[in-house]
């Protein structure tokens, strides 16, 4: 599959750039993607989810009732889980999330990811650019340039650019990534996949 190469002004350079077929033409794997988006999903949560136990909850340790003949359930102190403010049963404890999986699995996932977007034809190539300093007007005027503002681009750079970050920080939409930063949720997430040449070069070695 071949792409045209655009500069930054949004102009057809005249050349084109062929999409390497093992990594944007392949059958997607949804279950590979599935399972490195839950991955992903799951390493994301913080997991210091806590509630109090009957033992941790502070309160008298006197026993409020006889045992039987009450006519409703024992109760032995304050703490217990059958009264308001007491401990509860099985809460939630502090836990990691994330789980293991293979690198061939999750490289299936980003080919697959990426493969769709080829068939969506939701990938522009342009040319490698910088900015001479952080300026949000100067990054605007370039995804207007490539028409595709307005959409969720993911613009994915070959190492990072601290100007071209700075720059897109606070536009709507917006997200810069490098290559080896690149991932399955990320990838699929965005509505439009912008890659430069040098990231094109990149994800070939990367995922080859």
């Amino acid at each position: 599959m071949e792409v045209n190469v655009l500069n930054i002004k949004g102009e057809d350079t005249g050349r084109k750039v062929t999409l390497n077929e093992s990594i944007f033409g392949i059958e997607p794997n949804d279950h590979a993607i599935y399972l490195d988006v839950k991955q992903f999903m799951a390493n994301q949560r913080q997991g210091t989810h806590k509630s109090k136990e009957r033992s941790e909850v502070s309160g008298s340790t006197k026993k409020i009732g006889r045992q039987k003949g009450g006519g409703g359930a024992r109760r032995g102190d304050l703490n217990s889980p059958v009264l308001v403010g007491g401990g509860r049963v099985f809460g939630p404890k502090p836990r990691d999330y994330s789980f293991k999986l293979n690198k061939k699995v999750k490289d299936l996932a980003r080919k697959s990811a990426l493969s769709y977007k080829a068939k969506e034809g939701a990938i522009v190539v342009c040319e490698d650019f910088n900015f001479d300093a952080p300026k949000t007007k100067d990054f605007v005027a370039f995804i207007n340039n490539l028409k595709v503002s307005g959409k969720k681009q993911l613009i994915v750079l070959p190492e990072v650019n601290k100007n071209v970050y700075l720059s897109a920080r606070n536009v709507k939409g917006s997200s810069i990534q490098t290559v080896s930063g690149v991932n399955t949720y990320r990838v699929l997430d965005a509505n439009v996949l912008v890659l430069t040449e040098g990231a094109l070069a990149a994800l070939d070695s990367i995922l080859k």
